[in-house]
């Protein structure tokens, strides 16, 4: 199976429709009259339709198991078509076209089963998926390649030679993932003074978004945070939060991450922890959905 442990939960949603084509409008007539000798065929396809939804990730190998928070199974007559339609939806981090598919080709497998004694001639003549939504790629921005980024390693220990970095290098490979060019890289010491004016200097170079790495634990040294928050003008306490959340969902320890995010004139600026697990996952938690801010600073809606 495919690995989603890195991936957030949101709410997603599929449609997806089953045609299926009788013979003649006398099968199309019992259906509605209810007096196909197998029973009622909408209420028992509905029924296998909703079995078949819940039990997905029991017939295809590579589907997770999820929650299903709702399922919508309808049909409507045309001609001599019956058209079957199946939403489906849940909060969780894989999406539910398979389900609203299968739900949909059991729903139409049943009204076959149901009616052939009546009608030698029916077909089943597509399943599509009609609809999906949710996950991070409803939350790309289409002009992100326009974004001006930096990434500042924090650190006493790789600043003087004595370590490698790892973390920042790791942001960078993230922002990527993400289209996102990296224009300024820089390593500098745990320094309160530095860390000022480092930041001072980047927004006034016009920078956009400004990531710091390290110096966010509770060490002597660890002071990024402290440096960072009396600069900012509009702290985003959600970013942190939820980048907590997310790191303590992992690894216990992620509660004592001191992070904080939020603009300093027009650069968003965000401070990351410095172990490259840490900055990994705080990467995972935040975008692309972060990047919204960039719309809603020019005026845009949330939408």
């Amino acid at each position: 199976m495919v690995d989603i442990t890195s991936k957030s939960n949101t709410l997603r949603k599929a449609v997806a429709t089953a045609k299926l084509k009788v013979s003649s409008i006398g099968t199309i007539e019992a259906v509605l009259a209810k007096k196909v000798p197998k029973g009622d065929v909408f209420e028992f396809s509905r029924a296998a339709g909703l079995f078949a939804v819940k039990k997905t990730s029991d017939v295809i190998p590579d589907c997770h198991p999820l929650p299903i928070e709702y399922t919508a199974i309808t049909h409507q007559i045309e001609g001599l078509y019956i058209i079957i339609r199946v939403e489906v939806h849940t909060i969780y981090k894989t999406g539910v076209e398979v389900e609203a598919m299968h739900g949909a080709s059991v729903t139409a497998l049943t009204i076959y089963d149901m009616l052939k004694p009546i009608d030698k001639g029916i077909e089943i003549e597509n399943i599509r998926l009609e609809h999906k939504s949710g996950g991070k790629s409803q939350y790309k921005l289409a002009d992100q390649d326009d974004l001006k980024c930096a990434v500042i390693v924090c650190s006493d220990r790789i600043s003087a030679g004595e370590k490698q970095d790892k973390s920042g290098k790791a942001i960078i490979q993230k922002l990527a993932l993400h289209k996102i060019e990296t224009n300024h890289y820089d390593i500098i010491r745990d320094d309160f003074a530095l860390i000022q004016q480092k930041v001072k200097e980047l927004v006034k170079e016009g920078f956009d978004l400004v990531i710091f790495t390290g110096g966010t634990g509770l060490s002597p040294r660890d002071v990024t945070p402290d440096a960072i928050s009396p600069l900012l003008e509009r702290e985003i306490p959600g970013m942190m939060e939820n980048v907590r959340k997310y790191g303590q969902e992992r690894m216990p320890y992620a509660m004592l991450s001191r992070g904080v995010a939020g603009f300093i004139g027009a650069a968003l600026v965000i401070t990351l922890p410095g172990s490259v697990s840490g900055a990994e996952e705080s990467m995972d938690a935040l975008f692309p959905a972060v990047l919204h801010v960039f719309k809603v600073q020019k005026g845009a809606n949330h939408d």
